[in-house]
């Protein structure tokens, strides 16, 4: 697997969804000891704790009709062939493979319990500065006031 600096390492990342990127963000580092990442403008945030990931991204905390407050992404070493596989069985594709300025191509589907998954390659490394990516003001200290 390429490894790509605009996209943390961990395998699986938990995407949730809050009204509130900046809040969440604050909260999650300050409560739970997450450290920020990456920022990408006001919408999207990657943290870390340990060897984990969790994005933390915009919305209404699924309570709009047929909004998620969660989905799953997974990266893979061929996000095509896992396209093909996946549709082959069945699954209900949201997406078909793209390629995105961050250095990944990806794909959304949603599983037989509604639940929504994205698969993610690495295709390039990509300094997320690049396409707006911006690097954390918070330190770890300050995120354990």
């Amino acid at each position: 697997m390429i490894a790509n600096r605009s996209m943390p390492q961990s395998t699986v990342i938990p995407e949730l969804v809050y009204p509130d990127v900046a809040k969440a963000v604050d909260w999650l580092c300050d409560v739970f000891g997450f450290t920020e990442r990456l920022r990408i403008g006001d919408h999207r945030a990657q943290l870390n704790v340990g060897d984990g990931s969790i994005v933390v991204a915009t919305g209404h905390g699924g309570k709009g009709k047929g909004e998620a407050n969660h989905s799953v992404m997974v990266r893979v070493d061929y996000v095509d062939r896992h396209f093909e596989n996946a549709k082959r069985h069945g699954a209900k594709i949201l997406g078909t493979p793209t390629d995105y300025p961050y250095g990944e191509r990806q794909y959304a589907v949603e599983d037989l319990g509604g639940h929504r998954w994205t698969f993610s390659q690495s295709i390039a490394d990509v300094d997320p500065e690049t396409w707006g990516g911006t690097r954390p003001k918070r330190t770890k200290s300050s995120a354990r006031k």
